[in-house]
Parts: C-alpha cells; sequence; structure tokens
C-alpha cells in the first residue's frame, strides 16, 4: 500500500494540493480524499503514475 504521508510531503514541497494531483494523474478528487481517509487503496498504474509525476521511485511511495 502506498504511503499517504511520503506523497502529502512530495505534494506540499511543490506547493501542489490534492486536487491537482489528482487531476493531473487521471484520478478524481473524491479518490484522493478516499485514499487520506483510508477507506480506498490506490491501483499500482496510480501509484506509479504518482511517482512519475513528482519524479521519484515506484518504490519510494510504497516505503512505510
Amino acid at each position: 500500500m502506498p504511503n499517504y504521508t511520503k506523497y502529502a510531503a512530495l505534494r506540499d514541497a511543490r506547493g501542489l494540493n490534492d486536487n491537482q494531483v489528482a487531476k493531473a494523474i487521471g484520478i478524481s478528487a473524491t479518490t484522493m480524499y478516499e485514499w487520506k481517509a483510508g477507506l480506498y487503496h490506490p491501483k499500482l498504474d496510480k501509484i506509479s503514475a504518482l511517482a512519475g509525476y513528482f519524479g521519484v521511485k515506484l518504490e519510494e511511495l510504497l516505503e512505510d
């Protein structure tokens, strides 16, 4: 499962918000909220899209 805290740190470091990132990787703002709330776990293709968007290795988002 991806680590939301690590994602949030990458997002914040770039001055972005969840809606901007969700739109950039092709998911809804609702999906992003559900991930934050622990109600949803992104599929590997979306985690990979996040890693690519932020220019980090996939493993970095998957580490605890």
